[in-house]
């Protein structure tokens, strides 16, 4: 089974493995620099679950919940 990063739950660390999606959504995730080989680390969820608050490259960034499923973790 796939594990993605939604899955991770807050406080834990993951590092990616692949990028799922196409065209222009995997372009734009890769511009906030989620790329292969980065650790990422989950600080919070909002309270109804979307969007979720990630640590990557030293620095803050909301993600979808959406866009947190097209990234493989391990």
């Amino acid at each position: 089974m796939m594990k993605t990063l939604r899955d991770i739950p807050v406080g834990g660390s993951a590092t990616v493995v692949k990028l799922h999606g196409e065209g222009a959504v995997k372009r734009r995730i890769m511009d906030m620099g989620i790329t292969k080989g980065t650790a990422v680390y989950v600080r919070k969820v909002a309270p109804l679950g979307d969007p979720l608050e990630i640590t990557v490259r030293n620095y803050e960034l909301s993600l979808r919940k959406a866009d947190a499923e097209m990234i493989e973790v391990e």
